[in-house]
């Protein structure tokens, strides 16, 4: 009686004072001094696809009525004593079961008990996979899996007639097992609470290459699965903000979203947490990524207010980065000197790239200091140049310093391309940088190399079930490697247990990293061919680059609308196109 009268009280009051109840504050939007903050998230609950494995082969002992948690549900448990998951312990079993939702995603587990189950439902062991053999292995030891950034095994209390949700991370496979003997657990519906940013694809790459139009969305979605409220290198392991990894990911978001908010938000975020001289995330060359980013987010974009606000910061770092350079025109950089992983053992080659970097970085200052109107480092970047260009560091033969000396202009395109980044196929290449040999070999007029390294090496993880793209590849590894969507067979190498070095050996290995998605905007700007030529699209030059292909289609986001694109090869070996522009846009060839 009491709860019906006050109900009844807050109804007159609003009467009385013609307020509707839309107009009652939510919480704390009534004054109440509480700080929050938002995000660009939302949720989907996924349905299992496959059950892969049952703790007693499928004998329905200690695992029941497996094929009901394939079922999509309600996300509500209710009165219904219906037929459910059971998972049953004993002194011999304790039961479990490995679900596949499909596809690599971010986000946790979502399981609706029943009300069947005692009070509470009981414990559970729930481990979370990028591959099957990751859900099956434990956490430690020597290629263990990690509860490093993000917990991958753990162990929770089910309620008895409830919801609950659990954990936070990259995953594709869940496998969830009873903790304790002399327990049964009955689960009515298990989901994936994926998260993500709705945002739709604008940009779309086909040709008459399958594999390349897989190749090309799948790099995309690795992108977008890492488009978290920052964008993130990774959404298992390394869930941060790394400048230099965001490069290749920027790329993308310009060919596959356009402009989204996610970019600038990250770039403010590494900006403001670097204080001068220190190097983003600890790395000279990220800070030096930074400012390369900032030119080409500008160049695709066009923002000039938000290039205006990087301009203090900016014109400090590049008189930092001057002064790093010795009387031979020779790099001297402290900090972490890093270019990627696979050459982070070699001085030699980090230093060659580190060199080609300088210059890339202060023809990129130099852009976006006349832009800016800022003489002083406009003519300090001319100063750099100048030194810089007259020391050029020997080739040697890794595809990381030979791509990147090919795209300073330190040494001519064709050298690189054919002393080294065309020698002994796929093998040299990393997912980091094997986009910058891409764009390499395209400035050397390579398209088909180009292509078939696409094909070769991001399809071989394809053919292992992957659907994103890996922190680390090697060709190698394909040698008798079992797929990461099965149990892997006796005989067979465990792919994700046996490879990786560095910070990612074993499970630790990342399945997901948005620094691999290279293949993606490379086959936008090289085959596609759109390469803008003022800021925020204003213009572009659309050159197409088949290589083998018979023909290519898609569509190109700018900030005045979509560029839909089509070239087909004629019968003479000519390339007919079609092209049409948004208003706004000039389109030269």
């Amino acid at each position: 009686m009491r709860i019906i009268l006050n109900l009844a009280l807050i109804t007159l009051l609003l009467v009385s004072n013609n307020i509707s109840a839309q107009q009652l504050p939510l919480p704390f939007q009534d004054g109440t001094n509480v700080k929050s903050r938002t995000s660009s998230l939302v949720y989907n609950y996924l349905t299992p696809t496959r059950i892969i494995w049952t703790s007693d082969n499928n004998s329905e002992k200690h695992v029941i009525n497996t094929q009901s948690i394939l079922k999509q549900g309600t996300g509500q448990a209710d009165l219904n004593a219906g037929t459910y998951l059971k998972l049953i312990g004993d002194n011999t079993n304790k039961g479990g079961i490995i679900l596949d939702f499909g596809k690599e995603i971010q986000g946790g587990l979502e399981i609706i008990t029943s009300i069947n189950n005692k009070n509470p439902a009981g414990k559970v062991r729930i481990r979370f996979g990028e591959s099957v053999a990751e859900t099956m292995s434990d956490i430690g030891g020597e290629g263990g899996a990690t509860n490093d950034h993000a917990m991958r095994d753990f162990i929770v209390t089910l309620p008895w007639l409830g919801r609950l949700t659990v954990g936070d991370s990259g995953f594709r496979f869940v496998r969830i097992d009873v903790v304790d003997p002399d327990t049964e657990v009955e689960i009515k519906e298990i989901s994936a609470a994926f998260a993500y940013r709705d945002i739709p694809y604008l940009g779309s790459f086909r040709c008459n290459d399958e594999r390349l139009n897989q190749i090309w969305l799948t790099g995309a979605y690795t992108v977008h699965l890492n488009m978290q409220d920052y964008l993130w290198d990774a959404i298992k392991r390394d869930r941060l903000v790394w400048v230099g990894d965001l490069h290749p990911e920027v790329m993308t978001i310009n060919a596959v979203f356009g402009y989204n908010n996610v970019v600038p938000k990250s770039l403010d975020l590494a900006r403001d947490i670097t204080p001068l001289p220190a190097w983003m995330n600890g790395i000279s060359s990220y800070s030096m990524w930074w400012i390369i980013i900032h030119r080409d987010w500008y160049l695709y974009q066009g923002n000039l207010e938000y290039l205006k606000e990087q301009q203090e910061y900016m014109s400090r770092l590049l008189k930092l980065l001057s002064e790093k350079i010795d009387n031979n025109g020779k790099e001297i950089l402290d900090g972490n000197r890093f270019l990627d992983w696979p050459s982070s053992e070699n001085p030699q080659v980090i230093h060659a790239g580190l060199q080609s970097m300088m210059v890339m970085t202060f023809d990129a200052g130099e852009e976006l200091s006349r832009i800016l109107n800022d003489k002083e480092s406009e003519k300090l970047c001319q100063s750099a140049l100048k030194k810089l260009r007259k020391y050029v560091p020997d080739i040697t033969s890794s595809k990381q310093a030979a791509s990147l000396l090919s795209l300073s202009g330190l040494i001519a395109p064709k050298k690189a391309n054919d002393e080294v980044l065309a020698q002994n196929g796929v093998h040299g290449m990393s997912t980091f940088y094997g986009y910058y040999m891409l764009n390499a070999r395209a400035k050397a007029g390579d398209y088909k190399g180009a292509i078939d390294n696409i094909r070769e090496y991001w399809g071989a993880m394809l053919d292992l079930g992957a659907t994103s793209f890996w922190e680390d590849f090697d060709i190698d590894w394909m040698k008798n490697a079992a797929r990461i969507d099965e149990v892997v067979p006796e005989g067979k190498v465990n792919v994700h247990a046996s490879y990786g070095g560095y910070c990612y050996k074993g499970y630790r290995h990342s399945f997901c990293h948005g620094w691999a998605s290279g293949p993606t905007t490379w086959l936008s700007r090289h085959v596609l061919g759109v390469e803008p030529l003022e800021a925020g699209c204003k213009k572009v030059r659309i050159t197409p680059n088949l290589g083998d292909l018979e023909w290519a289609e898609g569509a190109f986001p700018t900030p005045h609308g979509i560029i839909e694109i089509k070239h087909t090869k004629q019968a003479d070996g000519k390339i007919k196109s079609e092209i049409k522009a948004p208003e706004g846009v000039v389109v030269v060839k």
